[in-house]
This record gives C-alpha cells, sequence and structure tokens, in this order.
C-alpha cells in the first residue's frame, strides 16, 4: 500500500497512482485555520516561533484529515524578516505580514542583511522539519520558500523596486541574484533538515503584475534558478504562481520545476493545454471552502479531478475562517476516487 509520502512522490516522478494525492504546501499556502488551533489548543502567534508548536499544527494537518502532508512555516514573511524587513506577527486568526522595508533604493542592496539560519524564525523553521521529520510515518513533509520576486519586494519598496527593475537593470539583476543565493541557502537547510519537497510561491511575480517581458527577464531566470539547486540538493520541487497565465504561458514552460501549481482563476484544462506533459497542481476555490458549504467543495474538488489535476490543492492559502468540515471535504472526495476505483 502506497504511504502518502510514496503516492506524493511517484506524482512528482510523472508515474501513475491510484489517485491524486491532497496536499496544502503551507508557506503562503498557509493550511492551518482557526478551528484547528482550537481543536488542538496550539495557537499563533506563539507557533511562528515555537518549533515543537509549528511542527504540533503541521502533524494536525494530517492527523485531523485536512490534508496527506507536514508543512511548514505558515506564512511568507520569514525570509523578508530575516533580511531585515520589519514584519508584525499577527494572531489567532491573521497571519504574519511585512510593515516596514529594510531599505527603499536597489542602488543600497548591499546592506541587506544575510539570512541567519542558526537562530529567529529560520532555525525555528529547520528545528520544526527535524521533529516531523523524526516521526517516519510515511508523510511528505513540504519545506516552503517564498520566491524571489516575493522576497526582493518584501524586504525593499515595493514600489521603487518594480521601477528600478526597468531604470536599475544591472543592480537589479545583481539583487535578484543575492536574494536567489540567499533563499537557496535556505532551501538546502531545509532539505538536509528533512523536507521530500520543496514549494516555491512567488505572488508578487506574475505576468500580470510585471508584464511578459520583465517576468520572462525576472521571475523565470530567478525561480528556475532557486528550484533547480533545490532539485540537485535532492528535493522535489513544486513551483506556485499567481495569477491569469494566458500571457506567460510560453514563459512558464521554461521553469522545469517537477510540479506547477495555479491558483483559482487558471482552468485545470487550460493549464493542461498549454502545458503538455507537465505536472499540474491545484486548485479547489479558497473562496468556496471558507465560504461555502462542504457539498460544494466536494464538487469543486471531484471537478478539478474529472479536468485533469495531477495534485489536489486548494487554489491559495486557506481563510483562517475556513470551517473544518470544508477543509476535510477536499480530501474526502479525492479518497472518494480511490474507492471508486477500488
Amino acid at each position: 500500500m502506497l504511504t502518502a509520502r510514496d503516492r506524493l512522490v511517484s506524482v512528482l516522478d510523472g508515474e501513475d497512482v491510484d489517485r491524486p494525492p491532497c496536499i496544502c504546501s503551507g508557506g503562503m499556502m498557509n493550511m492551518v485555520t482557526v478551528g484547528l488551533q482550537d481543536e488542538i489548543e496550539v495557537f499563533f502567534p506563539e507557533a511562528h516561533y515555537d518549533a515543537e508548536k509549528m511542527a504540533a499544527l503541521a502533524k494536525a494537518v494530517y492527523d485531523k484529515g485536512f490534508f496527506e502532508n507536514y508543512g511548514v512555516p505558515f506564512c511568507m514573511t520569514v525570509e523578508a524578516e530575516a533580511m531585515g524587513a520589519e514584519v508584525t506577527m499577527g494572531r489567532k486568526d491573521r497571519e504574519p505580514h511585512v510593515t516596514d522595508y529594510a531599505f527603499d533604493d536597489v542602488r543600497n542592496y548591499k546592506q541587506v542583511k544575510p539570512m541567519d539560519l542558526e537562530s529567529g524564525r529560520a532555525k525555528v523553521v529547520l528545528d520544526a522539519i527535524k521533529i516531523l521529520k523524526s516521526y517516519d510515518d510515511g508523510v511528505p513533509i513540504v519545506g516552503n520558500l517564498v520566491g524571489p520576486i516575493s522576497v526582493a519586494s518584501s524586504v525593499m519598496d515595493a514600489v521603487k523596486y518594480y521601477k528600478q527593475l526597468r531604470k536599475q537593470r544591472e543592480l537589479s539583476h545583481e539583487y535578484m541574484d543575492w536574494i536567489t543565493d540567499e533563499l537557496i541557502r535556505f532551501g538546502i537547510a531545509q532539505i538536509e533538515a528533512g523536507a521530500d519537497v520543496i514549494a516555491i510561491a512567488d505572488p508578487s511575480g506574475t505576468g500580470e503584475i510585471m508584464g511578459p517581458g520583465p517576468f520572462q527577464e525576472y521571475a523565470v531566470p530567478y525561480i528556475e534558478k532557486l528550484q533547480r539547486a533545490c532539485q540537485d540538493a535532492g528535493a522535489k520541487t513544486i513551483v506556485h504562481i499567481c495569477g491569469q497565465m494566458h500571457s506567460v504561458y510560453d514563459q512558464i514552460a521554461q521553469i522545469s520545476a517537477d510540479a506547477l501549481s495555479f491558483d483559482a482563476v487558471v482552468p485545470i484544462k487550460e493549464a493542461r493545454k498549454n502545458l503538455p506533459g507537465r505536472i499540474v497542481m491545484g486548485n479547489v476555490s479558497t473562496f468556496a471552502i471558507e465560504r461555502k458549504d462542504a457539498e460544494k467543495v466536494r464538487q469543486l474538488t471531484r471537478t478539478c479531478i474529472r479536468n485533469g489535476s495531477d495534485i489536489i490543492a486548494p487554489a491559495c492559502g486557506l481563510g483562517m475562517g475556513s470551517p473544518s468540515e470544508n477543509v476535510r471535504a477536499v480530501l474526502e472526495a479525492v479518497r472518494e476516487t480511490e474507492v471508486a476505483a477500488g
């Protein structure tokens, strides 16, 4: 019988399995809700600082029937904070977010401090992965990285960042290369700690925000450099890109991640047509998971399966108020296919 790890890794290897895996990677795609915190009495923001609490919430995601993986961390601010951005840590029902930048001009990027992987929340993430790895229970561990564009525009004033991509191209590429190298260090550390998969989510690096030209120049090469380094270190990779894809499918195809993930505005059939032969992950509406009923969520999940999604997952991070029965409905619908096939 396949373990959850076997099933996910096999799909990422392009092999046939009994049914699609059902995961929520973590990071930007946080899967921890208020209800889950209440159920096991482990809460944000403390779990962002405490490896044992972080691991407990990640384990509960699997144990309580939400998804078939562990994934940490539960936000997209770890890297930016480690590089000098100011972060407000949120609360039980609100994720951390950046409140102030480390600098505001790409000409000053060398003042950004390298990530310290031996302290702070970066170390908490690594320690949590080690705890999860110690269970040796066949559950895949997904480590997470925020993509290079999103980190760069969180450490530096975002408005000026996008302007200087055009006005200060040489320095912008130097900055992007530096950011990517820092992310590679963190990614490899997660793999060494025990992550089976590295998920890279770059919500600010979209064709809609950047336009096809800058997306090709800045997003594609640095995402590819990052995910390739993680593959070379022994992990499978998933890359999530937000927004519409029709203007950048050709560019997306240049990213050789093991799976590509899209949000709910991208029809799975369209993605499969434009990316033949690629493993596609997604994309049950997170709005529906939070606001509709469980049967509607099951219907949407079945549609994703029929349309050819290789890995079933929410389209983006869950709303913190998502009812537990709605979250569980995604996995329940996926497991129905296993029963039907049997």
